[in-house]
């Protein structure tokens, strides 16, 4: 399958998702970037570029499905990894939003089995990765082949009695946080994760094929299946014993459904902007200290400018967003491999943008 006939098919798909937008494929610029994922027989990678509310540049590379060759679409879903973060912390930011919970709430108070050694342990030091909680991907035994659930994660930490620090002088990410994230989402609203999710947030935004996919519950629609490089070529490596912890890794989206979230992150129709501020505001330790994390995205400042990223890497995918809201820039970058380091291109795409060097 050529570039240029992969560039038509995303651009036809797009128009379903910015009507108003004239899309077109990569420019030479951008596209030498992803070189290493337009090969024969190669996993792939979706991206999309977004300005002003405007698909302004799309294209799709390589293969969702290498043994039955499904080429990568605009509507193919990946498994997003550590991106996910930003919609278990947007769910926690509902319930905040409709006085369901408060983010200052100590975790014991909400998640019944809280280990008492969490005790100082507030839901905001969970969403900005300041609880100090080990993370639970060490407490797993070698032996373990049954994949774990975002229950088991706190049965894992019920076996321990220790934190790395106290909560809130420090900071460490913490994949343990989010998925007991998603069991505070569950245990106040009284529904799963998965179908708070698609209630509160996929639904109301029109992201009808995004999922927190849940095996022989649900399905992942126009599904890319996560590929490792061997001596021998690619291997299908899709799944892993975390792959089934929903709150820190679990969602499965596209890039067209990706555009719809990137849009609505400019208005109240989640939350009030009140509550989105704290999103996107820097932790602060307890000593006053100004962390590069807000709630579910990291923060980087520049003169004065911010802008927001967060990165997946899981067995089989590699991923990446990076927003600029004051420029109304955003870069997504959805790949089904387990190499290749998509924010660095995505931060070489958005320079490239803002600085007008696209040929």
């Amino acid at each position: 399958m050529t570039l240029r006939f992969v560039a038509t098919i995303c651009a036809v798909a797009l128009l379903s998702c910015a009507p108003t937008a004239r899309i077109e494929k990569l420019p030479p610029t951008i596209d030498g970037l992803f070189k290493d994922y337009a090969g024969p027989d190669t996993p792939g990678a979706s991206v999309s570029v977004i300005r002003n509310g405007k698909v302004l540049y799309s294209s799709v590379y390589g293969f969702a499905n290498l043994e039955e060759q499904i080429p990568v679409t605009t509507a193919t879903n990946f498994r997003l990894a550590s991106v996910t973060k930003q919609f278990t912390a947007m769910a926690v930011m509902i319930l905040a939003d409709r006085g369901k919970l408060s983010l200052d709430s100590h975790l014991s108070d909400v998640l019944p089995g809280t280990p008492g050694y969490l005790r100082d342990v507030r839901l905001r030091h969970l969403l900005n990765h300041t609880s100090g909680i080990v993370d639970y991907e060490s407490l797993i035994p070698d032996s373990q082949t049954v994949q774990v659930l975002d229950r088991d994660v706190l049965s894992l930490l019920q076996r321990i009695d220790s934190t790395y620090f106290s909560a809130g002088s420090q900071y460490r990410y913490s994949n343990s946080g989010y998925a007991l994230l998603a069991l505070v989402v569950e245990t106040v609203s009284k529904q799963s994760f998965a179908q708070f999710l698609r209630a509160n947030i996929f639904s109301p935004l029109g992201m009808n094929n995004t999922v927190a996919y849940e095996k022989g519950i649900s399905s992942v629609a126009n599904r890319a299946y996560g590929y490792s490089r061997s001596d021998t070529g690619f291997l299908c490596t899709d799944q892993s014993v975390t792959s089934a912890v929903l709150g820190d890794g679990g969602i499965y989206s596209s890039v067209e459904d990706l555009y719809k979230w990137d849009q609505a992150l400019y208005t109240d129709k989640l939350i009030q902007a009140s509550m989105l501020e704290q999103a996107l505001a820097p932790g602060v330790l307890n000593d006053g200290t100004r962390t590069s994390y807000g709630f579910g995205w990291n923060i980087v400042e520049d003169q004065g400018v911010r802008s927001y990223f967060h990165s997946g890497s899981t067995r089989g995918f590699r991923n990446a967003i990076l927003r600029h809201p004051q420029q109304g820039l955003t870069v997504i970058i959805l790949t089904n491999r387990n190499e290749g380091n998509p924010i660095e291109i995505a931060r070489k795409i958005a320079d490239l943008v803002l600085h007008e060097q696209v040929l």
